[in-house]
């Protein structure tokens, strides 16, 4: 029988959990259904015009945001006729979303973000669904952020101009009697 190979400490604190996941899902629908803009999930960046060793990165891996936001105009499906797709994009989102993982801290994210701004994108959210909070950041000071909490009513993101509702993403669907709420 073929055992399973053990993962690396660091696919192990990259892994996924369940409300990540559903939360990365939900983001992503939401911010689809404005005509504006797409939104695509793990996708890989192309990080090669910045050294990501000088963000405490490793440089060797990819940089892949759980959710990136790109306008629709500029990002959507490849003509199946062109016989192409793209592994790594070097066409940087308007906004990358990181969502914390059980075994990820903060500051990864940010030291992810300042990549992320380096490389020219516009606007990063952090995402805990522990505290069912997003953190807009639209700078790479860690100075200028706004938290948005599941009891507001939306998340705002001036610099992309997005309005969310925040009830969409980290509600639950059904309460302990079955019914939808």
């Amino acid at each position: 029988m073929n055992e399973l190979p053990l993962l690396t400490e660091e696919e192990e604190n990259e892994m996924s959990s369940q409300n990540h996941s559903l939360i990365q899902a939900r983001l992503a629908a939401w911010l689809t259904l404005d005509d504006r803009f797409n939104a695509a999930t793990e996708l890989s960046l192309d990080i090669s015009p910045v050294d990501l060793a000088r963000f405490k990165l490793n440089s060797e891996r990819d940089l892949k945001p759980d959710v990136c936001v790109y306008y629709a105009r500029d990002f959507d499906i490849i003509d199946p006729a062109e016989n192409r797709d793209n592994i790594k994009v070097s066409q940087m989102p308007l906004l990358a979303v990181e969502i914390l993982s059980p075994m990820q801290g903060t500051e990864d994210i940010f030291a992810k973000f300042r990549a992320y701004f380096a490389l020219g994108i516009k606007s990063c959210w952090l995402v805990d669904p522990t505290l069912q909070t997003i953190t807009v950041c639209a700078s790479p000071r860690t100075t200028e952020l706004n938290v948005y909490k599941v009891t507001d009513q939306e998340v705002i993101d001036n610099v992309v101009d997005i309005h969310l509702p925040l009830s969409k993403i980290f509600k639950k669907k059904f309460t302990t009697t079955g019914q939808t709420q």
